[in-house]
């Protein structure tokens, strides 16, 4: 008798690249790569997430990565003021200010640090959310022909929307992969697609968008060896399948779905031993969130002990494992 199956399953593959604790990781491009970046965050990775903030687009995607290389600095001549801020196309609205020096001051801050920090850096996830492109056109005062990183809330007849083809995808992207090894030679990239929906575009015009990107990147990966692609578009839209998995906006991947993409990438990136030293991790990140009825309890006395312990072992054993707050934390607690 055969049994029935109600779904498809795309299996992990793992990784000839493994991502361990010792490792740096820079993550660029959409929200989701911001999602992964805080489960990456939570288990103590070393990480550097999106110098410029969210990005969706590959050009944007690029240029944020080339500013790094080049740690670009930003002078006013390079923001735009608009609704009372100072803002750059080049960046979302969190590095936006009321005072330009304020704006140029987070901008400039943030690429010197992921300039440093790609250096030396041994992987980059790169996220690409959408191949549409939103480009400033003559209705704008400013930069006539830009793709822009964010709209920043201005009119929309500023600006005229295309879609990049795939062969101009392609070149784009081998070209910023032949200048992230140039700037960074042992360093592996790992392409990803984002399954968020845009739908601001219309759902047909999504999958126009998100074919480009697929084919695009699979080209591209194909031809080098120093990339590789992680199926996070798959496992949402073809593995889970369901908009049980979407938030209410039916848009976003809910908390059940990011921590399936999550639990793949760890099986295809992460070797026994991480795993072992991110199940510790865990632990003690939770323990931390822990709220005693009676703080001065014998008992919570003694959990707080344990969890002190539990550290510091972890750190003799991993001794570049950062946990020294952990420990700070525990202390603190001690006699409250």
């Amino acid at each position: 008798m055969s049994i029935l199956k109600f779904k498809l399953t795309l299996a992990s593959k793992k990784s000839p690249y493994p991502i361990g604790y010792r490792d740096q990781l820079m993550l660029v491009g959409s929200c989701f790569s911001e999602n992964i970046g805080a489960k990456f965050n939570n288990h103590l990775f070393q990480v550097l997430e999106n110098s410029h903030g969210i990005l969706f687009n590959p050009i944007s995607v690029s240029n944020a990565l080339l500013d790094c290389m080049a740690n670009k600095k930003y002078t006013k001549a390079d923001l735009f003021q608009l609704n009372e801020l100072w803002n750059s196309w080049n960046h979302h609205s969190r590095f936006s200010a009321v005072q330009a020096q304020e704006a140029l001051d987070k901008i400039n801050d943030s690429i010197t640090k992921a300039h440093e920090f790609l250096k030396k850096a041994d992987h980059i996830v790169i996220t690409l959310g959408s191949a549409w492109v939103y480009q400033l056109n003559n209705q704008s005062p400013h930069s006539v022909g830009q793709a822009v990183a964010n709209n920043h809330k201005a009119p929309s007849n500023w600006f005229d929307k295309r879609l990049m083809q795939p062969n101009e995808l392609i070149d784009l992207l081998n070209q910023l992969v032949k200048q992230l090894l140039a700037f960074n030679p042992h360093l592996h990239i790992i392409f990803t697609i984002s399954p968020v929906r845009h739908l601001r575009e219309g759902l047909v015009e999504n999958n126009r968008s998100k074919a480009v990107l697929i084919h695009a990147i699979h080209e591209l990966v194909e031809a080098n060896t120093s990339t590789e692609y992680f199926p996070a578009y798959e496992y949402i839209i073809d593995d889970l399948r369901d908009y049980r998995f979407f938030a209410e906006d039916l848009v976003h991947p809910n908390y059940a779905a990011s921590n399936y993409v999550w639990e793949k990438l760890v099986e295809s990136y992460m070797n026994e031993e991480t795993q072992n030293i991110m199940k510790q991790v865990a632990e003690i990140q939770l323990a931390m969130q822990h709220k005693p009825f009676f703080a001065g309890s014998t008992q919570h006395q003694e959990f707080l002990q344990n969890c002190i312990a539990k550290t510091e072992r972890l750190m003799s054993l991993y001794p570049y494992l950062s946990l020294n707050d952990q420990v700070h934390f525990f202390k603190q607690e001690i006699g409250k």
